[in-house]
This record gives C-alpha cells, sequence and structure tokens, in this order.
C-alpha cells in the first residue's frame, strides 16, 4: 500500500482553481495523476470574497481531478495570496542551557517558536518564519547550525504576516467543500519551488508570477528567500483596461488580450484591425492592434514598475545582493507577447519565462507544463514533501480539544514522539486552525 501515496495542491486563483494529484516516483521527480480547473467565481485579487461560490468551484476542480484520476482527495495543500500578506524581517535568539552539548534540530524549533509568538497588529497572524542565516557565540553566516557547540543561538528570519480573517475563510472553504486542509502555503513559495532551479536561486533570483488578481513576487539569494511580496494588480486589470477602453464586454477584451495582445505596441503596423462583433443587432467594432498593444503596454509597465520597486527595496542595487540570475516570468500573465522584452527593457535584467517542468517526471502532459500551472505544481510539491509528516494526530487530540495552547502544543509533542515524526511549527499552526474551525462549527 505504501507505494499508492499521493498528495494534492489545491490553487485557489482569482480566475481559476486547480485541483492536482500526483506523487513521487522513483527517480524522486513528481508524477500527475490527475488534474481538474474550474472558473474560479468567489475569488478578487486573491482574498475570497464569496465564500459560497468558492467552494462550488472548488468542489468543481476536486471532481474533475477525481475523475480524472480515479482517486478520492483528502487533505490537500493550499496556497494563499491577496494584498494583505506582508513580510518583514526579524532576529531572534535563545540561550541554551549547556553549551557543550551540540545544537539539534529541537534548539532550531525552539527559535522558530519564539518568533511565532512575535505580537502582531491586531487581526495578523503569521503564516511562515523562514530562517535565513544562523549566528552561533557571535559566530556570523552559518547555514546549518545543526552539530555545532555553542551557547547562544542566533538567526535572522524572514516572516510572512497575512490577515486571520482572509486565512479562516480560506479554511472555512476547503472544510465546507468536504476536504481538509492539510497546511497553508504563500504562493510565491509554492510557484518558485516549481519553476526555479537550485542554481538560479544560489545566483539570486527574482520569481515574478503574474496571476489573474494578483502579482506575486519571490527574491532568493544563496539559496535562501529573502524578500516576498504580493502586488494586487495582474492579468485581469489588463482586461479591465482593454474593456473599458475600447467599450466591450469582458469576454471579448479576455480573447482579445490572449489572441492578438502585446505588451510592446511599436509591433504592431497601424493597418491592422480586428472586428469585433457588435451585441445583439449592433454595428460590429473596429479595434486596431496598435491601440490595443498601447492600452496593454501602459498597464503591464505599472505593474512591472511596481515588482521593480519591490526588487530594489530588497537590496538588489547593492553589489553583495545583486540578482545575478535575473528574473523569471511565470504564471497565466507570463504568456503575454514580448513580455520579456519589455521587463528586460524596464529592468534591464536578464529575464526567462519559467515552466513548472524543473521536478516532473518526464512524461508529463505538455500542458500542465505551462506557467498557468506554476503555482498549482509548487503546492503539490510541496504536498508531497509533507507527505512523510502528514497530519494523522487528530483522532488522539478530539477529546482534549478545550486544552489550553501551552497544553496542547506540549501534547502534540508527546503524540508526535509517539508517532516517531516531529512537526514542523505550521503543521502544528495548521492544526491548531483545524481546530479552530471544527470548534467554530
Amino acid at each position: 500500500m505504501e507505494q499508492d501515496k499521493y498528495s494534492v495542491g489545491l490553487d485557489i486563483g482569482t480566475t481559476k482553481i486547480v485541483a492536482i494529484i500526483g506523487k513521487e516516483n522513483e527517480y524522486g521527480k513528481i508524477e500527475i495523476l490527475g488534474i481538474g480547473r474550474s472558473k474560479s467565481l468567489g475569488v478578487h485579487r486573491g482574498v475570497v470574497n464569496n465564500i459560497t461560490q468558492t467552494i462550488q468551484s472548488i468542489q468543481q476542480a476536486v471532481e474533475e481531478a477525481e475523475i480524472n484520476s480515479g482517486l478520492k482527495i483528502g487533505s490537500v495543500v493550499v496556497g494563499i495570496a491577496g494584498q494583505h500578506i506582508r513580510s518583514l524581517q526579524h532576529s531572534d535568539y535563545i540561550t541554551r542551557a549547556d553549551a557543550e552539548e551540540v545544537i539539534n534540530e529541537d534548539d532550531l524549533d525552539r527559535l522558530c517558536n519564539q518568533v511565532y509568538k512575535l505580537v502582531m497588529l491586531p487581526g495578523e497572524e503569521i503564516i511562515h518564519v523562514l530562517p535565513q542565516e544562523y549566528k552561533v557565540d557571535g559566530q556570523a553566516e552559518i547555514k546549518e547550525p545543526i552539530g555545532m557547540y555553542g551557547g547562544r543561538l542566533e538567526a535572522n528570519f524572514h516572516v510572512v504576516v497575512g490577515q486571520v480573517s482572509s486565512i479562516k475563510n480560506v479554511g472555512r472553504c476547503i472544510k465546507s467543500a468536504g476536504l481538509d486542509l492539510g497546511k497553508i502555503t504563500l504562493e510565491p513559495l509554492a510557484s518558485s519551488d516549481a519553476v526555479l532551479s537550485q542554481e538560479e536561486k544560489e545566483a539570486g533570483v527574482a520569481l515574478i508570477d503574474i496571476g489573474g488578481g494578483t502579482t506575486d513576487l519571490a527574491i532568493f539569494k544563496d539559496g535562501i528567500i529573502r524578500h516576498t511580496a504580493v502586488i494586487p494588480f495582474g492579468g485581469g486589470v489588463i482586461t479591465e483596461d482593454i474593456k473599458e477602453g475600447c467599450s466591450i464586454i469582458e469576454k471579448q477584451a479576455e480573447l482579445l488580450k490572449i489572441k492578438f495582445g502585446s505588451a510592446w505596441p511599436g509591433e504592431n503596423k497601424d493597418n491592422e484591425i480586428v472586428s469585433i462583433p457588435g451585441l445583439r443587432g449592433r454595428e460590429p467594432k473596429e479595434i486596431t492592434l496598435k491601440n490595443l498593444s498601447k492600452i496593454i503596454h501602459a498597464r503591464v509597465v505599472e505593474i512591472v514598475e511596481q515588482v521593480y520597486v519591490e526588487i530594489k527595496n530588497y537590496g538588489h542595487e547593492e553589489q553583495k545582493k545583486k540578482l545575478i540570475a535575473g528574473i523569471v516570468l511565470t504564471g497565466g500573465g507570463s504568456q503575454l507577447k514580448h513580455l520579456k522584452q519589455l521587463v528586460e527593457y524596464i529592468t534591464g535584467m536578464d529575464t526567462r519565462i519559467g515552466y513548472p517542468n524543473e521536478h516532473l517526471a518526464g512524461d508529463t502532459d505538455e500542458a500542465v507544463a505551462s506557467p498557468l500551472y506554476a503555482t498549482a505544481v509548487g503546492l503539490l510539491m510541496n504536498a508531497v514533501k509533507n507527505e512523510g509528516k502528514d497530519i494523522h494526530i487528530d483522532e488522539d487530540l478530539e477529546n482534549q480539544e478545550e486544552m489550553a495552547y501551552a497544553d496542547h502544543d506540549e501534547n502534540k509533542m508527546k503524540v508526535d514522539n509517539k508517532k516517531g515524526e516531529r512537526k514542523t511549527v505550521f503543521d502544528k499552526w495548521s492544526e491548531k486552525l483545524k481546530d479552530f474551525l471544527d470548534n467554530a462549527e
């Protein structure tokens, strides 16, 4: 039965919801077993704003994936984005009781747990605590402190923070769609798992995931995540502009963008014209492709410039922080013609389009290896990674739900040790969220 382990990633996007089932093959690559997608109706700019519609869309995508693969979906790893996400840098330290013992994973966990206790603004909570580098007794730039001696263990963290209500709404949707929430992951982190190579992360790279409602950014340098941001604009605003600028309906604007759109206006001759059927007996409209790409260009420049401000905020212009591998574009919006050239022109950085085929098995269907599915594939990879420490703990905790959180955590640790597996802080957090949702019933 062991080899039949499969995992599920669920990408709740602004334009589409994708459920993707897969497992690891013997070569450590991800084999896609089934995929389902549906139009996303209850999500605006990456945030759920209509629970009922979102639940329906999730169920549709999940059903399709189940029919596709012949498997049943239980627990899913979900991505979170939206403009409520922000990130901050924080450093923290612990003093170890016995400097004569080597540092082990418990110490790292203790340090991470401490960061989770940071006081946030009301209504916010910590989603990820990502250690950057460690210091042991003042010795800096240590990547892996396990096995070293030392009394004071210090680290810099990249902390990702989101709105409690938005996170709970996602959890609510998953639960109501009849699924278990395995884990919540920041979408730009998931996309970067799917499309970036280790070399790029070492050299320094900015991943820009242009979705329908948001554009996500993740910056890596020396193999470590350095900066994340979510910008509340995506392909949807471009469609909106075309709709307004050409006075046509949204469906036509979207088609125009996909079929004839270009981010570079110089490309089109003045006499290239597209004719669009009028609404119910009205005259057809004629739109010049030059005007179309001017509209697109204006908006894309705005999005790219906002992202570039974030890249500069990270400090790309300092010699030590230079992103040698440049920019990788992914997400549905990255398929816009001449976008790569425009991004290179604005930022002066090398740019490529990222396809999520880095970790997929060789015989994967071409359609899945499209930038559209970068986040979904990344979430699936995340689910596969977590499969080892899956959450089979709930039944042990059902009867002790009323316990205080402190006891809760100790309890979990006991249960965990029984299972022979230690859990990350994040898994515990997911469980707390699940308990909370159960009680909210």
